[in-house]
């Protein structure tokens, strides 16, 4: 016990750090007892970006390109490095001086020394900075699409809670009805004031109902495992969230998506796409770089010693040094031009895959926003459904207990009022889901509650 209320308590710790700066509940409200951890969609969101280990692979993406941009930046370093060989003469070489035939060299030959180069003009290495600067660019905005992702998940998950709960909690209460209903006409059969027939609809409309209750108890132990895997938090320690869909009706009519803010312009995905195309623009000039010289500074500071025997301690050794500058001018390269081909056929390829990656996402768009109308329209329905059949249930009681009616049409009225109620929960939690994926294809980072 001590140890789970340890890891509740470090959980605990986390979500005063970001109540501090997002101005969310209070520590005091966002638990329940000490056992049960109580947290709004804002803080669940919140512990899934600190501890669900996709968004650490992602900021890890990032460190990586920042590394092998450092890569890059270290080409324009002098490189040093110790050389040193050694070589055994076969068969020396003969010179002719004056009609004599003389041999020079030695048997073996020693060197060692320092080797110095500094580029000084280097285009490709130039360009190639500037497109790692973009794939670094391009792994901050994955990242970035990385959260949204998850935000959106996270919102599902904790929306796929409030539904379960809500669903259970109407069941529960219609199989309360129907309890009640089965024991009032139980005892009105002892007393022979209804008949048999009544008892057994009364107990079979109450025993329909109990399967459905524990279906929806498993919907919400399976929606809270989910939610806690998004969370990335211990499936051991217990949670509970605030509220219920009914919480979120007044948002329904009173905040109103501006127009205005319905634009694609932080959509990640066409970000990732216009990087894209401007990594390949940055590598179309690299590969023009092949056609420019490039030119370098060398500095060598060698010691050089020829001898016939292995006493090697009484080598004499003599220093050589030298200092020169190399000029590479590319004269013909069959293979850059192909290149630069590919590179540009890429290229139209992504601007016609970004046309169509937008006509989509303003399908998707449009999708959401019918979806989001037809669900406050849905809930307007519903709640004149629920409060007709009220009515309804009311009036069938009513007349089963004057004699006028039949317990058919008792339990048909609970049927109706159930459906009522589960329908007017699926419209509101539909509506929610549905912002909850416009946000995330508008780019949109926050979900308000």
């Amino acid at each position: 016990m001590m140890r789970r209320i340890s890891k509740i308590k470090k959980i605990l710790i986390i979500m005063l750090v970001f109540t501090i700066s997002t101005n969310v509940y209070s520590q005091d409200s966002a638990r329940t007892n000490d056992s049960i951890l109580k947290i709004t969609l804002n803080q669940a969101i919140e512990i899934a970006q600190s501890e669900n280990p996709t968004i650490r692979i992602a900021d890890k993406n990032i460190e990586l390109k920042k590394a092998a941009n450092k890569e890059i930046y270290a080409g324009l370093y002098p490189q040093i490095n110790a050389v040193g060989s050694y070589s055994r003469t076969l068969k020396k070489q003969t010179m002719v001086i004056g009609g004599q035939s003389i041999q020079i060299g030695s048997d073996n030959n020693y060197s060692g020394g320092i080797q110095v180069n500094l580029p000084l003009f280097a285009p490709a290495l130039y360009k190639t900075m500037n497109l790692t600067k973009a794939d670094i660019e391009l792994a901050s905005e994955k990242a970035t699409a990385s959260r949204l992702d998850l935000i959106n998940q996270v919102a599902k998950a904790y929306y796929q809670l409030l539904l379960a709960q809500d669903s259970h909690t109407v069941l529960e209460k219609s199989y309360k009805n129907a309890e009640e209903n089965y024991k009032n006409i139980d005892a009105k059969y002892k007393q022979g004031l209804v008949s048999e027939y009544d008892k057994i609809r009364a107990e079979v409309q109450m025993r329909s109902i109990k399967p459905n209750v524990v279906s929806a108890e498993n919907a919400i132990r399976l929606a809270i495992l989910q939610l806690k895997v998004l969370m990335g938090i211990d499936p051991n320690v217990e949670i509970a969230i605030e509220g219920n869909l009914k919480d979120h009706e007044r948002g329904m009519f009173t905040r109103q998506i501006q127009a205005n803010a319905l634009n694609l312009e932080q959509n990640s995905d066409l970000k990732q796409l216009d990087i894209t195309a401007e990594m390949l623009k940055k590598q179309l000039s690299v590969q023009r770089t092949s056609y420019l010289p490039t030119l370098s500074a060398s500095f060598g500071y060698t010691y050089l010693s020829m001898n016939d025997n292995f006493k090697i301690f009484h080598y004499r050794w003599f220093p050589h040094s030298t200092l020169g500058l190399n000029l590479n001018i590319p004269l013909l390269d069959v293979s850059t031009s192909k290149k630069t081909k590919q590179i540009k056929i890429q290229l139209q390829q992504m601007q016609d895959t970004r046309l169509n990656t937008e006509r989509q996402l303003n399908m998707l768009v449009q999708s959401y926003l019918n979806n989001i109308s037809a669900s406050v329209e849905q809930v307007m329905s519903d709640k004149e459904s629920i409060n007709q059949a009220e009515k309804g249930r009311a009036i069938a009681v009513k007349r089963y207990e004057v004699g006028t009616g039949t317990i058919l049409e008792v339990n048909d009225s609970e049927i109706a009022l159930t459906q009522a109620e589960l329908v007017y929960n699926q419209s509101i939690y539909n509506y929610l889901t549905a912002k909850a994926d416009l946000y995330k294809t508008l780019g949109r980072e926050t979900i308000a509650e």
